[in-house]
Order: C-alpha cells, then sequence, then structure tokens
C-alpha cells in the first residue's frame, strides 16, 4: 500500500516581545470562527474543531480530522524564534481514536513517533532540541495512515509546549513551571522586563507592548538563584498614575515578583530549588518583609504589607465586575461569572451581560446578578468600610441564590432544601462536620475561592476581627474571638480541605492581578498557597 501522508506543522509562535520560545494557544483554549487562534490552516486535507469532551488540560483540545480526499501539504503553522545554543524540550499530547494514523513530531526535522495501537487515551511525545544559531524552526505533526485507515480518522490534540532550560546545552526545564502576567498602561511601549539567572545571563525578557493589553506566557526554568527586572523609560511604573498595570512572576507555585507601582526600575531576586521557594523562607519582593517567620507571626507581617488599601466604595464593585468578573475559562462566552450558578462542565442555567444584568429585582434563578460578600457583611457590623467594598471577599452572583445564602456560614450539607441550578445548596450540616445548623456549600469547584478569600479576611482585618465573634449567631458559630487563630476548629479543619482541595486557579490568579491596581492590595493566599499550612498548620 503506498503511504498517504499528512502534514500537521506548528511552529510555536515565539511571540515577538518574549525572548523564550513559548507556543501561544498551545492549550487550544481560545477559537475564533471555528478556527483556533494563533493557527492557520493552510490547504484543506485536514479540519479543526474546538473539543470540550477529550480534553488533556484546560477546558479544550484541537479535534483534528484526517482525510485522504486531499493530498497535498495539510499545515496548521505558527513561527517560533530560537537562539544559539538554547535547549529546549518540543512537547504534544495526542489521543488517537482508531489506531490507524500515527503521528510523528516535527521539530525543525522529522524526530519520534507516536504509539498508535494506544486508543482512547492520551500519550506525549517529545523530543529535546538544542539550537544551532540563531532563527526560526518550525516544530508540529505529520501524520502517516498505516493499514486499516479508512479515509478519515480524527486525532486530539492538545498541550503542544516547548520547555525551555535556563542555560545552553542542559537537558531542558523539567523542574519550576509556571508563567509570567503583564497588564500594561497607557503606554506600553515603555515597559521591559528580563529575568536572568546566575551564572547564565538572561533566560526570558520581554518588550514592545501594546497599551491597555494583558499578555500571559507559560515559562519554565531549571533550580538556581534568579532576579526579575521590570523597567519603564518614563520613569512612573505601570500603576497608578496613567493606568492600571500589574504583573505577577509565578514560578513553582508562588508568586515570586508582583506589582506595577514603581518608578524607572524594579528588581526582585530570589532562589528556587534548595531551601528556596519553600513557604515564608521563599518570600520576596512585594512579601519580603516577612519573609522568614511562620505562625502567626508571619501573620502580623503579612497584615502589616496589606493592611493599607484604598477602599473604593460598594458602588465601584460594578465597574470592577464589568472589566474583571468575566467569563474567560468556561464557556469563554464574556458573561459575568457568576459562582452560584457557573456549570463548569456543562452551559450554565442561565448568563449575565455585564452592567445591564445588575440587580435590580428577580423574582427566581436568572433574573439578575448582584454584590455577595462572602464574608457576610452583618458579621463585621453592616455597611463598614474597609469591609464593606473589600473585592478579595466580594463575588458577582445571581441575585436570588445570594439570598437563599443570607447570612448561613459555609459549610458541607447533609440534608439541603435549597439547590441553586449549578449545584450550590443550602440546608443542614453534615453529621460529622462539627457544626449542626444551618449551612451553605458551594460547589467544589469555587470551594477554594471561598477559603482563599476567609484566611484574606483573618489576615488582612485580624486587628478587629477578634471583637466580631458576638455580632450574630452565624459569625459567633464561625469565629471563635481570637485576632491569631481565628476561626472555630471546625471550620478552619474546613477551610484548609477545600484549600487543598480546590488549587488556585487563573481565574483567582488575574483576579487577584486585578485586585491592586485597583485597591492597593493583594490576597497572599493566592499568590503563595504555602503560606495556609505555614500558619495554621497541616
Amino acid at each position: 500500500m503506498k503511504k498517504q501522508l499528512y502534514t500537521l506543522l506548528w511552529s510555536t509562535l515565539f511571540v515577538s516581545n518574549l525572548t523564550l520560545a513559548n507556543i501561544e494557544n498551545g492549550e487550544f483554549e481560545n477559537w475564533s470562527n471555528g478556527s483556533p487562534d494563533s493557527w492557520t490552516t493552510i490547504d484543506s486535507g485536514i479540519s479543526t474543531s474546538q473539543s470540550s469532551s477529550v480534553v488533556k488540560s484546560g477546558n479544550s483540545s484541537a479535534a483534528i480530522t484526517v482525510n485522504t480526499g486531499s493530498q497535498g501539504s495539510t499545515d496548521f503553522r505558527q513561527s517560533v524564534s530560537v537562539s544559539a545554543g538554547q535547549n529546549i524540550d518540543f512537547s504534544v499530547w495526542v489521543y488517537h481514536t482508531e489506531g490507524n494514523v500515527k503521528a510523528r513530531l516535527y521539530v525543525d526535522g522529522y524526530r519520534v513517533y507516536s504509539n498508535q495501537s494506544i486508543v482512547n487515551q492520551w500519550q506525549q511525545i517529545s523530543y529535546n532540541y538544542t539550537a544551532s544559531g540563531n532563527g526560526s524552526i518550525q516544530v508540529g505533526i505529520r501524520f502517516y495512515d498505516v493499514s486499516g485507515f479508512d479515509g478519515s480518522e480524527v486525532v486530539y490534540v492538545d498541550d503542544f509546549q516547548p520547555n525551555t532550560g535556563a542555560g545552553g546545552g542542559g537537558t531542558g526545564c523539567q523542574t519550576n513551571s509556571g508563567s509570567f502576567s503583564l497588564t500594561t498602561d497607557n503606554y506600553g511601549s515603555e515597559t521591559s522586563w528580563s529575568l536572568s539567572r546566575s551564572g547564565s545571563g538572561v533566560v526570558a525578557s520581554g518588550s514592545g507592548y501594546a497599551s491597555n493589553q494583558t499578555y500571559q506566557e507559560d515559562l519554565c526554568v531549571t533550580d538556581g538563584d534568579y532576579t526579575f527586572t521590570i523597567n519603564d523609560t518614563y520613569g512612573d511604573g505601570i500603576c497608578c498614575q496613567y493606568g492600571s498595570g500589574s504583573y505577577n512572576l509565578v514560578l513553582g507555585g508562588s508568586s515570586v515578583a508582583n506589582g506595577g507601582n514603581f518608578n524607572s526600575t524594579e528588581s526582585t531576586t530570589f532562589s528556587l530549588g534548595g531551601s528556596g521557594g519553600s513557604g515564608s523562607s521563599g518570600l520576596t519582593g512585594y512579601y519580603a518583609s516577612a519573609n522568614g517567620l511562620s505562625g502567626y507571626a508571619l501573620k502580623s507581617a503579612l497584615y502589616d504589607i496589606i493592611k493599607t488599601h484604598t477602599s473604593q466604595g460598594y458602588g465601584a464593585l460594578w465597574g470592577f465586575y464589568s472589566a474583571n468578573e468575566i467569563d474567560n475559562y468556561y464557556e469563554n462566552d464574556g458573561s459575568i461569572l457568576d459562582i452560584y450558578s457557573e456549570r463548569p462542565a456543562s452551559s450554565d442555567p442561565y448568563t449575565y451581560s455585564a452592567v445591564s444584568d445588575q440587580c435590580g429585582n428577580y423574582s427566581g434563578e436568572g433574573g439578575c446578578y448582584n454584590r455577595e460578600h462572602s464574608f457576610p457583611k452583618s458579621w463585621f457590623g453592616g455597611t463598614v468600610e474597609p469591609m464593606n467594598s473589600d473585592v478579595h471577599h466580594i463575588f458577582a452572583t445571581d441575585g436570588k441564590v445570594n439570598s437563599v445564602r443570607s447570612n448561613f456560614p459555609y459549610g458541607e450539607v447533609g440534608s439541603a432544601t435549597y439547590t441553586s441550578q449549578n449545584g450550590s445548596r443550602l440546608g443542614s450540616a453534615q453529621s460529622g462536620l462539627g457544626y449542626s445548623g444551618t449551612v451553605f456549600e458551594p460547589i467544589d469547584e469555587f470551594k477554594g475561592d471561598v477559603a482563599r478569600a476567609y484566611f484574606y479576611m483573618a489576615t488582612r482585618y485580624q486587628n478587629v476581627i477578634g471583637s466580631w465573634e458576638n455580632n450574630t449567631s452565624s459569625v459567633d458559630a464561625v469565629l471563635n474571638g481570637s485576632s491569631t487563630q481565628v476561626f472555630e476548629p471546625w471550620f478552619l479543619t474546613m477551610l484548609k480541605s477545600w484549600h487543598q482541595q480546590d488549587p488556585v486557579s487563573q481565574k483567582e490568579v488575574n483576579r487577584n492581578n486585578a485586585a491592586q491596581p485597583y485597591q492597593g492590595n493583594r490576597n497572599p493566599f493566592v499568590d503563595h498557597p504555602e503560606l495556609v499550612s505555614e500558619i495554621w498548620g497541616n
């Protein structure tokens, strides 16, 4: 049989303002008009569609249908720039459905094959590449049919990545993955940054940005000592005089450098591997003054860092929601992201448009969205600032479900008296929780979000939270009257469990980044999830 071949070529887009080779839209999350953003289909020998049913990571993958109808080049392309000596691990995950098409990884030439006999499960194919010079290369996949091919077969592709090592000639990055997020101000072209490793020089950098845009790039670096530097040529930083810019560098699961309010330059040094980057011993930048502390001393140091935020007022929350409480993660439809109606794995029961669907009157679910104090305002005495407008614990939610939740504690429900259309429940606490009253339980997807909001409240307001215990019977069930532990044992145990079971999501990271230019502080437990155990134990 004459072997028919079909080529699906990708070149990882080396973003012009980033000197680290990263795939753009490598997880196939962003699509327009039925095609994945940043990928170009040259010919008709293949077709692509977005799949949410067979996914390796994120919310979607690319379903590639390989056809015999066209024997020409069937390329999907981007362009990647590499530097001489740069060592890169290229990899992609493929999912065979019938086993009659073989995938071959292309990295500046034809490399390794997939095992087409492994069907209905993901497999990874990878190749370690060292650039021989400066310039561009192509990477991608070529498909070959094998005996039994019936003329059309679907192969799912996801998580196409280059993992770039911190220095040339090594084994590539296998230790610290992360990302760099940047929101530019009104003068994005003035901003540049670099990440340098001691002994290796600059391993990543960026410049030439557009104004008032958000950028995010995946990073992967080896252990070592690093310096992150961000520059502004005009000398006024990226926040807050001419726009609300911010940056956040996350490596090894922790934010190692973040901010936005500086003059001409700001540098942060940190270590990855060894004793660095673990617990409070790895705190730098915004959190540097808390470095090396643990327990309630650490909590007090964090309080001193985040306590001076500027209240924007309760009405300003609408504007924050319209810009930053948007569903760019599930349906990706630009609607308001409501934690009490969002269905992560299926279509939402209803959606809200920013501003136009603000409450408002409602007679049931789907009527309007409003501002839910996850930490009820009656617990801290009513419309008292800055608690009443602190965005770190106030979320956009359906008005009806917000009303049903009332000021009941969060908890785990045994017998429900009300269930929202996404599965959030109100009812009597389940046996063994340690509390026997009425509780409200959000869905699993957002339990960690709620827990980290509560750890923030315990830290940001530790100077006053010890006096709130007797404000209502509900808050008395949750708070223990101290400014140290803050929570009753049953509630603290549950919060720590929720925090572990629902790790920090990209939604939370982006929201935290937006909160800093908005009101001037961050949630430490989003940036550094490990601080929960450093303060309250495992």
